[in-house]
């Protein structure tokens, strides 16, 4: 345990697990999705199909999401099409019995295309490593017979999981079956909780989870949902009220002010009745500070819109679907550096799994893909993660299969490894790495060979493979934490500064609520980056420490952007040209020290009481900002 005002291990930060709840529908459909063609294949004699039916039934599962068909369909169905695509290609050459060194280049170009689509998004990358995945199996495992059914029998089953998370007529007419309503009730509950931690330390937390449950909810609602237009329209309506609820609540959290607790209750209330509860009443309260009528006037707004009464909104209508995320498109210089990435990775795989005699040469550039999926935070991490959580994998599957001994018995194995991965790919990628472990050596002896021979020698190939990607892929590829966090720091700051611009200057009052949207979904994205950072051992984590103050400091700043509006329209407050030009040139001042690397390292200035009303927000906003650029 580190020393009191001492930052936190870089080990520490890498071992650290979330807690995200059971998603108990994506286990039972992930436990039912490989079952069911495991059991198919033995009872009809025909394994090797069933197997690879499971194979595409576990590809669906791990992209597998709780949202709309809509949404969902796409999803799935890019990432397994990739998937049997890969396995085509790499059944291709086993079935051709194409030499080392012809297969290694052909493995190469997919892993280049691998990486530059995973590099395009969370879809991309889902897509993008199961394409490279399936290849390196198809290239390794025993074919079924003909070969090119693998790819078709993969579609089949992830096909079924498909059809296992089409809503029924009955379910679908009740509320809670809408994910976005889901969501929506959890973005409420969230908000419940950051007023109810007004005043507290434990407000920054609180307003983080805010901001995670509002960028989900921002997802599944910029999807267009021709058929139940009324229905999303309501939503919608009910989203952007939201919006000016939490700008209101995150200038009081800068303000360090409280809210009675009856008030704090009522998004939860409202959650309820999102999801078919009966209509709270609004609390009989007199707020009398700018900041506290400005909340009443945005809570009074949701309360009338779930209600279905009519409310001044006081928001123009929503930009084009996530404006604030364009990802780098396919073959753009990014896509293209991750791909040639992946690309060296699995080229120096090829080598090494040609010099050295290994029993499943295909587990080294397999975990080379798990490992390089962008999307899952640090690259050191996951390499270190992944070799650990492969220990665990083997020491749990050395005590399974011995018991399990009959095909049965390793079709329930599968069924419950399948079955905890959507939980423990939200844990840690070194307990998904341990569930999955046990479940590719079922697959093993399901293939006729025994699974306790191939127990340790996977432990080596995994070393090997995240041998590979510690030096080629991190340690001597040209990109450390800056060329990440700092990007990143420079969007939220342009953002920041936007929104600051429309609160105090001439622009379009109704559009603040998309421009503070902006800001704290860049934030998030940032802190994320500052994040994996700090998971990385010395200078990376060191250097990903030094911009942690800075990333704390803009989303202060946005509280106090959204408090400084308050007291503009409820508190009679004029702009001040003199404060506004400080807090802009602080920002340009930090844009030009993530743009030249350098951190800044002057004190971080935090309230330890509530601010006074009749003091301006800018004011100590600039002043905060100044201390810290020192």
């Amino acid at each position: 345990m580190s020393a009191p005002g001492r930052p936190r291990a870089w080990w520490a930060h890498a071992a650290r697990a979330d807690r995200p709840p059971v998603p108990r529908v994506l286990m039972l459909r992930a436990a039912t999705g490989m079952a069911t063609p495991l059991a198919l294949g033995l009872l009809l004699g025909r394994l090797d199909l069933g197997l690879y039916a499971g194979l595409g039934a576990m590809h669906a599962t791990m992209n597998d999401r709780l949202e709309p068909t809509a949404l969902r369909a796409p999803r799935i169905a890019g990432a397994v099409l990739c998937s049997a695509l890969g396995m085509l290609i790499g059944a291709f050459l086993q079935h051709e019995g194409v030499g080392e060194l012809p297969a290694g280049a052909v493995l190469t170009l997919v892993a280049f295309a691998s990486g530059a689509l995973s590099a395009t998004g969370p879809r991309g990358s889902g897509a993008g490593m199961l394409l490279l995945v399936s290849a390196t199996l198809g290239a390794g495992m025993p074919l079924p017979h003909p070969w090119w059914a693998a790819p078709p029998m993969m579609l089949l089953g992830a096909g079924f999981v498909l059809l296992l998370g089409l809503p029924h007529r009955a379910h679908a007419e009740h509320p809670e079956a809408d994910p976005r309503r889901r969501a929506l009730a959890a973005a409420l509950r969230a908000l419940g909780a950051t007023l109810a931690d007004l005043g507290t330390p434990e407000g920054a937390d609180s307003r983080r989870l805010l901001t995670a449950r509002l960028n989900q909810l921002q997802d599944l609602l910029s999807h267009p949902y021709r058929q139940e237009p009324a229905r999303t329209g309501e939503l919608r309506r009910l989203y952007e009220a939201l919006l000016a609820a939490t700008e209101t609540a995150s200038g009081l959290l800068w303000a360090w002010r409280p809210v009675p607790a009856e008030v704090a209750a009522l998004p939860g209330a409202l959650a309820d009745a999102v999801l078919g509860g009966p209509q709270p009443e609004y609390p009989r309260w007199h707020p009398d500070t700018p900041a506290l009528k400005a909340l009443d006037a945005a809570l009074r707004a949701v309360a009338d819109t779930a209600a279905g009464r009519p409310a001044e909104l006081g928001t123009a209508p929503a930009p084009p679907p996530d404006p604030w995320r364009l990802r780098a498109r396919l073959l753009s210089p990014a896509s293209t550096r991750y791909g040639l990435r992946v690309a060296l990775c699995i080229a120096v795989a090829g080598v090494v799994t040609a010099g050295v005699p290994l029993s499943r040469s295909y587990w080294v550039p397999m975990t080379v893909a798990f490992v390089l999926k962008p999307d899952l935070g640090s690259v050191f991490q996951r390499a270190v993660s992944r070799s650990v959580g492969t220990v665990l994998g083997v020491a749990v599957a050395a005590a399974l299969l011995p018991v399990a001994s009959s095909e049965w018995a390793l079709a329930v194995v599968a069924a419950l490894c399948v079955a905890l991965l959507p939980y423990s790919a939200g844990v840690h990628y070194g307990l998904n790495a341990a569930v999955m472990t046990p479940m590719a050596l079922v697959l093993v002896q399901f293939g006729g060979e025994p699974g306790t021979a191939e127990l340790w020698p996977r432990v080596l190939d995994t070393v090997l493979g995240s041998g590979i990607v510690l030096v080629f892929g991190y340690l001597l590829w040209p990109e450390r934490p800056r060329h990440r966090i700092e990007p990143r720091l420079v969007a939220a700051t342009t953002a920041v500064r936007a929104y600051l611009v429309s609160v105090t200057g001439d622009g379009e009052p109704r559009a603040e609520v998309w421009l503070r949207r902006t800001a704290y979904r860049a934030l998030a994205d940032a802190r994320q980056e500052v994040r994996h950072g700090l998971t990385e051992p010395p200078p990376n984590g060191r250097l990903a420490e030094q911009w942690l103050p800075a990333t704390a400091a803009l989303e202060r700043l946005s509280g106090a952007v959204a408090a400084y509006g308050a007291q503009l329209r409820y508190g009679g407050r004029r702009p001040d040209p003199a404060e506004v030009a400080r807090v802009v040139d602080a920002l340009d001042r930090l844009t030009a020290a993530a743009r030249t690397h350098c951190p800044p390292s002057g004190p971080v200035e935090r309230p330890t009481g509530p601010h006074d009303p009749d003091l301006s927000v800018l004011g100590r906003a600039a002043g905060e900002l100044e201390a810290l650029l020192g």
